[in-house]
């Protein structure tokens, strides 16, 4: 069977115009020109939080003094354009075949696969509402490039919460406490990698790190499409 994917992108080459720009495609990329795809840019950033950094380093400024409930972040970028477009596409104008390239690109930046990947959950009342979860998307794609294992039962929100994005980062903080928990006791691997489409103050995926490591996983790290800087 042809994946959705697949008869999307032979539509596409038929009539050569790139999802971004709309202008005629030079043939780069099935979704992209190669001027668009010039614009993926991923800046050196801090592998321990996310923030761009002007030079390569493990961890930024701010995180030498401070601690996270994860070891490694990994993003494909800002959350500028295109990422920034793209993702609102996927997420909200139900166009789920987005999140096969767009896991490719996150795919390439990770250069030490957890062997189980996590996707960030939705609630059930807002998985029924979308229709979908964009974390599982990306993740199954990020899974097919990395030879990882992904579980989209295994981590459960628990309680309905307002969106993040309509909060204040002070209210984000505390809108997930408790949000999350695990539908097994079995035993997880040592190293798992969370899956998220946009990280902000890094809220909930703080949240489910910490239910985690209070699990006995030892490395954690984040996967994410992009990152919005402070």
């Amino acid at each position: 069977m042809v994946s959705l994917f697949t008869q999307f992108t032979n539509l596409l080459r038929r009539y050569h115009r790139c999802q971004l720009c709309q202008q005629p495609s030079d043939g780069g990329h099935p979704l992209w020109c190669s001027h668009c795809l010039a614009r993926f840019p991923c800046p050196p950033y801090c592998h321990h939080c996310g923030n761009t950094l002007l030079a390569h380093a493990s961890h930024c400024g701010q995180c030498l003094g401070r601690a996270n409930p994860w070891q490694r972040f990994y993003r494909a970028g800002e959350y500028h354009f295109p990422l920034r477009q793209l993702i609102h596409q996927l997420k909200f104008q139900r166009k789920f075949w987005l999140a096969q390239p767009l896991g490719e690109l996150l795919a390439r930046q990770i250069d030490d696969p957890a062997p189980l990947l996590l996707p960030i959950p939705l609630h059930p009342l807002r998985r029924l509402s979308r229709g979908f979860n964009q974390s599982s998307l990306i993740a199954q794609a990020v899974a097919q490039q990395t030879g990882s294992r992904l579980d989209t039962r295994l981590l459960r929100r628990q309680r309905y919460t307002p969106p993040q994005h309509r909060l204040s980062r002070a209210q984000r903080q505390h809108n997930l406490d408790s949000a999350f928990r695990l539908t097994s006791r079995c035993s997880l691997p040592p190293h798992v990698a969370l899956v998220d489409d946009v990280v902000t103050t890094g809220a909930t995926v703080a949240e489910a790190a910490t239910l985690l490591r209070q699990h006995g996983v030892a490395r954690i790290d984040i996967y994410c499409l992009s990152y919005t800087p402070p």
